[in-house]
């Protein structure tokens, strides 16, 4: 198909919102050993409310929640997924992608079936457009992740790959055992998360990636299903709990790639975050319900680092381009490599203290 046909394409899916509802009636009849109360609901007289993202499901008796991984059995909010990960892998941090957060170092990595976005885009959809009934897992309670990413030699345990905002319980559970081994925690997001959960989450996080999906509401809400304040909202509270964090925007032929958007994106960040948090271009490849759409051209990535340099920002990169110069890391002050990549393996890493080791100057991020 021709980009002119995917063009087609792409217009009939902008049409209309990204359909999203509860499943009703679809709980299973009977929870099992991986299921646990949810945090963060209320009770609605036989209904419930989940309140830990956006969504803010409502369930009547048998029903499931937009992210396929909690239902009301009883009248009480279960969660389907601890303890039951569909994904576990080690990665380099830098895959996360977290290019300013002990560089070099292993992130033990674990993910549930289910999410809260229907992001057409996606391209981990056989997990996160799932029910955990549905996918092949393993058992792995939240001790057992500890113990895991100790014997592996892991300095973090990264929730990813899906959406960890709908293994919330998971999470947090096992984050804070983790914080009690000296093991570091990463939440690489959507950001879809409320207010309260995620600042009750912070006690225990040590670093996020955010995906900043668009600029604009309008595509937030007819290609992911969510919507852009609640993201932004989350990057405010990730800098008021004083986390570190860095953002990632994926740049997609014929709806992200506006340089106006991404201008508009880049002083909104310079404005309300500051321009220390580094951001991330990364290159789109055709994926799930997105695959008549060419790969973006590292030309338009290019375009994109510029504006963002020219908004002032410090620390911009090019994903999925691995070789680009723009994967590494350079001094704002002296301009010298402090930190170069190639693909997700470190050449050269010229920190000292967090400093430049050439000039002294600071390198915001964690590197012990």
């Amino acid at each position: 198909m021709g980009l002119g046909a995917g063009m087609y394409a792409i217009d009939n899916l902008l049409k209309n919102p990204v359909s999203t509802h509860v499943f009703s009636g679809e709980a299973p009849q009977e929870l099992w050993k991986w299921s646990r109360e949810a945090y963060h609901y209320t009770q609605l007289g036989k209904n419930v409310q989940c309140h830990v993202c956006p969504n803010q499901c409502i369930l009547e008796e048998g029903d499931r929640s937009i992210c396929r991984v909690k239902v009301n059995k009883g009248g009480k909010l279960y969660t389907l997924v601890y303890g039951n990960p569909c994904a576990v892998h080690v990665d380099p941090v830098e895959k996360k992608p977290l290019f300013h957060f002990l560089p070099g170092s292993l992130a033990f990595s674990i993910a549930t079936a289910g999410c809260n976005f229907r992001c057409l885009n996606c391209q981990n959809w056989q997990i996160s457009q799932s029910r955990p009934e549905e996918t092949r897992n393993i058992e792995l309670f939240p001790s057992d992740v500890v113990q895991e990413a100790v014997r592996s030699g892991a300095a973090s345990i990264a929730y990813t790959y899906s959406e960890p905002t709908a293994f919330y319980e998971y999470m947090y559970d096992t984050s804070r055992i983790a914080k009690s081994m000296g093991i570091r925690n990463l939440w690489i997001t959507n950001g879809y998360m409320r207010e309260e959960a995620l600042r009750d989450l912070c006690k225990y996080l040590d670093a996020a990636n955010v995906d900043l999906k668009s600029f604009r509401e309008e595509i937030y809400n007819k290609l992911n299903s969510g919507r852009l304040q609640p993201v932004l909202d989350t990057l405010k509270v990730l800098k008021d709990e004083g986390k570190w964090f860095e953002i990632t925007n994926l740049v997609i032929p014929t709806y992200t790639d506006d340089m106006d958007m991404i201008r508009d994106m880049c002083e909104w960040i310079k404005r309300n975050l500051g321009l220390d948090y580094p951001l991330h271009f990364s290159r789109f490849n055709p994926m799930y319900k997105l695959t008549s759409l060419p790969p973006t051209p590292v030309e338009t990535l290019e375009s994109a680092i510029k504006i963002a340099r020219d908004t002032g920002l410090k620390f911009v990169y090019i994903g999925n381009v691995p070789g680009h110069e723009a994967e590494s890391t350079y001094c704002p002050s002296c301009g010298r490599v402090v930190i170069k990549r190639k693909g997700y393996i470190i050449d050269e890493n010229n920190i000292q203290n967090g400093a430049c080791k050439f000039c002294g100057e600071r390198i915001p991020g964690v590197w012990k």
